[in-house]
């Protein structure tokens, strides 16, 4: 990465909710995801207008374009926010949303029609869909973040679906009782798209495995853990992960809780950076890549209810099935 990089981090918007879920649109606007209000939002960041793209209701978390154009969305099913001491956004665990669905994959077509796509793994409840991301062959991954409630847990895993909800398959979860994921969170892929990486929220970790044909995995070569995953980044102390985007280089950038920035990863494991933003805000949750040149990162601050831009030392990786 260049010396000193000016990444100059910049507010293009601002007195909104919740924010997760930024996607980028090849006429220069970017989608937000705000939780509180239920909804998508567009934002043009050249004037800091905002619009109401479609409403889904719950609390969407993680958004990505299809391969029939239609926006697919990760609904944990919402929950309720409140403001901190600090006047920050921050949610309610385990009070329901004002406007609760059930948790689910959500499609919206193109005109603007949403539908419910999957509830359900086999017999299992969907509990709280997070982030997803489309392969090079039409199908997603996505993580389940899982639901905590007092004493109790119910752990998340890594899925493989199909756009048209002809298939749902968990890859990681109760698949191997030895080494389940706790909070999967943010999901990318690699730019050869033969790796799959998943942030762990409360761990504060990074995992990656390899990817042997769409929706299966392989053990990764330097896999430590007995369901097959390398440790690609574990962070000192405290502070935990949100959701994750992969630039053209390789490098995964994870949105960093508590530490309130961006943390860029190599992509052997080593830390290249770590993008504070100059407001500090806990709850810095998600990231992507867009702009003409997709050297612009979008960076959602949940707690204040900001969107911020920054340049990029590298182009951001381009997603499948961009819009």
């Amino acid at each position: 990465m260049p010396q000193n990089f000016d990444y100059n981090p910049r507010v293009i918007a601002s007195g909104l909710g919740f924010l997760e879920g930024p996607v980028p649109m090849d006429d220069g606007s970017v989608l937000v995801l705000d939780m509180s209000a239920g909804a998508v939002v567009r934002i043009d960041p050249a004037t800091g207008s905002q619009s109401v793209f479609a409403h889904t209701g719950g609390g969407p978390n993680g958004a990505a374009f299809g391969p029939d154009g239609a926006l697919y969305i990760c609904n944990n099913g919402g929950l309720a926010m409140e403001k901190s001491p600090e006047g920050n956004n921050i949610p309610k665990l385990g009070e329901p949303a004002a406007d609760p669905v059930t948790p689910s994959i959500q499609r919206i077509a193109p005109d603007g029609t949403v539908t419910l796509l999957y509830t359900h793994c086999g017999e299992f409840a969907l509990e709280a869909p997070n982030d997803l991301v489309f392969d090079a062959h039409g199908g997603f991954y996505f993580t389940d973040l899982g639901h905590f409630s007092g004493r109790t847990c119910n752990l998340g895993g890594l899925y493989y679906a199909l756009p048209d909800g002809s298939s749902i398959v968990e890859l990681v979860h109760e698949a191997n009782l030895m080494a389940p994921l706790t909070q999967p969170n943010g999901v990318g892929l690699s730019p050869a798209g033969d790796r799959v990486y998943v942030a762990e929220t409360v761990t504060g970790r990074v995992w990656a495995w390899a990817i042997s044909a769409p929706g299966v995995l392989a053990p990764h070569p330097d896999a430590i853990s007995a369901n097959g995953a390398a440790l690609l980044y574990g962070h000192e102390g405290f502070t935990m992960h949100d959701s994750l985007a992969v630039d053209s280089g390789g490098f995964v950038c994870t949105a960093t809780l508590i530490k309130g920035g961006i943390t860029v990863i190599r992509p052997d494991g080593g830390l290249e950076d770590f993008v504070a933003l100059p407001e500090y805000d806990p709850m810095v949750t998600n990231i992507c890549f867009g702009g003409p040149d997709l050297r612009t990162a979008y960076v959602t601050s949940a707690g204040t209810g900001k969107v911020w831009a920054l340049d990029w030392p590298r182009p951001g990786l381009r997603l499948n099935y961009a819009r």
